[in-house]
């Protein structure tokens, strides 16, 4: 039997063998190497930027010059867009045999009422676009009067049945008037005979109010129109649901959203300004003149009402319960506390002048009333030189002073029980002044050596045997080491 060589194929550029080491492949075709290029520009070719046409290559560039689109925007001059045979790229194809793009829209028409309401013809998964409850095919989803392309976002539907952009709806449907692009006739609005005014024609034309056309239950709907709200446009206040367009205020109208709206004891929304203007405070510094402050209707007509403050007495405490200053019930919204006892707001105030406090200059005086920080200095702060008095360091009183004397008795208050106050002067020690020595506390003020009285802290004071405290030297001279060296001449070492 003969021998048959494989079958090799042949490149179809060059009509020769191709055999595996020198093959590229091209829609299904081989090609040597060197004929792997464009037909037109001989550009070399590679897998990435390959285009075969019919077993012709061409790089993308070329391919899209013979084959492609032409027209304006494809690099064929501002004529309309078009689909040519390229003979003037040399291709010989007549016009008979070049392609055919039917117009399916037209060919596969849909029983009426069915297809798409803009060509009527059938309208395929591939393509369909809805709106209005209708298939619409994706190159008929476009404004009527402009023809722009639409989408989901940008589309607004006509009450004729048909799609438009947003400038074009506006312009057909939208208000007219000044500031609508009407020139500068009158705002369109309906007349009390039923009539409607546009520029300077009067028309018949009702308006219709799409918001109240659906009535609610009485009680039930928009407090301003009395049309049913529904989730879409839906605007709560404390008490009732509004239309988006009818949240605004009572008095003035102004358009209120969720952080300006305040809602009134009459179950109306209201916005700041006329809120505070209607149930806010009046009096001095509420432009209602220099009267006391009070919270009251101000009526021009109604007659005129005597200015009057709170009474913070009317509910009275239990003995020992109530504000310490006027006796009555205090409650958590003007509640001030002060060393475990309950104020009124109005009543935290200083014993001797008056001041108003809080919880950041109020002093709790040892007679279990407050001061502000002047008065409780002066009634019970240190007296003397760098006090406002004579220069005698002294604590004392303001009352207790000696007859026909500027001169301060010295005072402490309250003396201790013998072997509990302050080893030098006796008085109590209380723990914002304390300094503890043993078991024993101190005045800051009377923390000092016994024998020079220098001043001392908890780092330099010497506890004697003699149960007081000593500076270190003082404490060295009497309890410490004497004889040569220790400042007693050239005695003996001694002890003693």
């Amino acid at each position: 039997m003969p021998f048959k060589p494989p079958e090799v194929a042949k490149c179809p550029v060059c009509d020769r063998p191709v055999y595996a080491a020198e093959e590229r492949v091209s829609g299904g075709h081989k090609y040597h190497k060197t004929c792997f290029k464009c037909s037109i520009c001989n550009k070399g070719l590679d897998s990435t930027n390959c285009s075969e046409h019919q077993k012709d290559l061409f790089c993308k560039q070329c391919h899209g010059r013979r084959y492609g689109p032409k027209g304006y925007g494809f690099g064929g001059g501002a004529g309309a867009l078009s689909m040519d045979t390229g003979e003037h790229l040399g291709n010989v194809e007549s016009a008979s045999n070049s392609y055919h793009y039917p117009q399916l829209q037209k060919i596969a028409q849909a029983p009426p009422g069915q297809g798409c309401p803009r060509c009527g013809g059938r309208v395929y998964q591939a393509e369909e676009m809805l709106a209005m409850g209708k298939l619409w095919h994706k190159a008929c989803f476009s404004c009527l009067l402009c023809q722009r392309r639409l989408d989901s976002t940008s589309r607004c539907d006509g009450s004729d049945g048909e799609l438009y952009c947003t400038v074009c709806y506006n312009r057909k449907f939208g208000p007219k008037g000044y500031g609508y692009g009407q020139g500068a006739g009158a705002l369109q609005m309906t007349l009390t005979d039923g009539s409607e005014l546009d520029g300077d024609v009067m028309t018949n034309k009702p308006t219709v109010n799409l918001q109240a056309s659906i009535q609610a239950p009485p009680g039930k709907g928009c407090p301003r129109c009395g049309g049913a709200v529904f989730e879409a446009e839906k605007k709560q206040s404390r008490f009732r649901d509004y239309h988006k367009t009818c949240f605004n205020c009572k008095e003035c109208s102004r358009i209120l959203d969720s952080t300006n709206a305040c809602d009134g004891p009459d179950k109306d929304i209201y916005c700041k300004l006329c809120y505070s203007k209607k149930y806010g405070p009046k009096g001095y510094g509420f432009g209602c003149g220099a009267a006391f402050l009070q919270s009251d209707t101000i009526d021009s007509d109604a007659p005129a009402q005597e200015w009057s403050r709170m009474n913070t007495t009317t509910i009275k405490a239990s003995p020992g319960q109530g504000c310490p200053r006027c006796g009555g019930a205090v409650f958590a919204a003007e509640m001030m506390l002060s060393k475990g006892r309950e104020w009124h707001k109005s009543c935290f105030s200083c014993h001797d002048c008056k001041r108003p406090l809080d919880s950041t200059i109020a002093c709790d005086g040892p007679d279990k009333d407050i001061y502000c920080k002047t008065d409780y200095g002066r009634r019970f702060g240190p007296k003397g030189f760098g006090f406002g008095h004579s220069p005698t360091l002294v604590s004392g009183s303001v009352d207790e002073q000696v007859p026909n004397s500027g001169m301060i008795q010295p005072s402490m208050g309250m003396k201790a029980a013998p072997g509990e106050g302050c080893p030098r002067c006796g008085f109590a020690v209380y723990a914002a002044e304390a300094i503890p020595v043993r078991d024993r506390s101190y005045h800051k003020k009377c923390f000092n050596c016994k024998e020079c009285a220098k001043s001392m802290d908890s780092t330099n004071a010497c506890n004697g045997p003699d149960l007081e405290i000593h500076c270190r030297t003082c404490y060295g001279r009497q309890f410490g080491p004497k004889g040569v060296g220790f400042g007693m001449g050239a005695g003996v070492l001694s002890m003693g």
